[in-house]
């Protein structure tokens, strides 16, 4: 902010500022911005936290079996991929219904949009664990996918910040 504006600011506010005015409400220029309602407590982001944070259990697992693995070698086939696979599905779509609820309700901040792009980013992720050909490469994607279901617990977890 320049100079000038701090000054404008300034000044605008002083002139708000009647001292012989009886204490009321704050002007709307001096209160706080709202700060949205947490959903964390509600039945479907309670879900999608319970398994996201299952899910990085399980990639984490993963990583950890690729600790033990030849790095020499070839990516190894990850046991029961295809359940994981399916339940990174499902939770890439309860985050798409978590954008949809909160665009629904008018939401105006972040996670609404976050949501979707996890959404549409955990089956690139799932695709680049699957694609992958070296021990290093599977390693990296699980990594990255250890990141992004991490993300989805937190953003919803986090206390919500007001709108800037």
């Amino acid at each position: 902010m320049s100079c000038d504006a701090v000054a404008f600011s300034a000044m605008l506010w002083m002139a708000s500022f009647n001292p012989g005015q009886a204490a009321g409400p704050t002007p709307a220029v001096l209160q706080q911005p709202a700060v949205p309602q947490s959903v964390a407590g509600e039945p479907l982001f309670l879900d999608i936290v319970k398994r996201a944070r299952q899910l990085k259990a399980e990639t984490e697992a993963y990583r950890q079996a690729l600790a033990k693995a030849d790095p020499a070698g070839n990516a190894p086939k990850l046991k029961r991929f295809d359940a994981f696979s399916t339940r990174i599905a499902d939770l890439s779509a309860l985050d798409m219904k978590g954008h949809v609820t909160l665009k629904e309700r008018g939401a105006v901040d972040d996670l609404k949009c976050i949501l979707r792009g996890i959404s549409q980013d955990l089956p690139e992720k799932l695709a680049a664990v699957g694609a992958a050909t070296t021990i290093r490469a599977q390693d990296l994607a699980l990594r990255d996918m250890v990141y992004l279901l991490n993300d989805n617990v937190e953003v919803i977890t986090a206390p919500p910040q007001p709108a800037a």
